[in-house]
């Protein structure tokens, strides 16, 4: 298997290539868990994260000659699954799916998607990252967890560099603060 730099340069030249199908698989494949991995801490929701993860494929396939080769695969799927995942949470029927959430969430027992998300948690400051602000969380779970550069993610967030930097910053103040409320 190539690592993921050259699969990345070896799929931007593979948009030419004529068996879509096959690209697609290839890109589920390498990017697949990624893609729901973020989908996942936009949500905070694992069956959610598997619709937009779905969703986001259905996207690629349908779009992948609109690929443009100015940034990487990964990127471009990050975006496309942060925008997928944006439209998902303002939909109406996310609107209803929320609120049952916290109306059974009312109740006494913890529920199946709060012991999951714990379980998957397993590093405390991960946790912490979890509980930031969206547009904090966001920006470290971008260039912690997938690496992306600060000109990526501004890029992706349709922010300056500068922007990204602030929230960088506020979000390793704000850990610092919860880690501190913690101890």
């Amino acid at each position: 298997m190539l690592n993921p730099q050259h699969q990345f340069d070896f799929l931007k030249y593979r948009v030419d290539a004529n068996d879509d199908k096959e690209l697609l698989n290839e890109l589920m494949t390498a990017y697949g868990k990624e893609v729901w991995n973020y989908a996942f801490s936009i949500t905070r929701k694992w069956d959610l994260a598997d619709d937009i993860t779905q969703e986001v494929f259905i996207k690629v396939f349908r779009n992948m000659h609109a690929f443009r080769r100015d940034a990487s695969v990964k990127t471009w799927l990050l975006t496309i699954t942060r925008n997928t995942a944006i439209d998902f949470k303002r939909s109406a029927f996310m609107r209803k799916v929320t609120l049952m959430d916290a109306y059974e969430d009312y109740g006494h027992r913890q529920s199946a998607e709060k012991e999951t998300m714990e379980k998957l948690a397993t590093n405390d400051l991960w946790k912490l990252v979890l509980q930031l602000p969206i547009k904090y969380r966001e920006v470290m779970i971008l260039f912690a967890h997938h690496q992306l550069s600060l000109k990526e993610i501004a890029l992706m967030l349709d922010v300056s560099e500068g922007t990204v930097k602030s929230r960088m910053f506020h979000a390793r103040k704000k850990l610092a603060k919860m880690k501190e409320a913690n101890l």
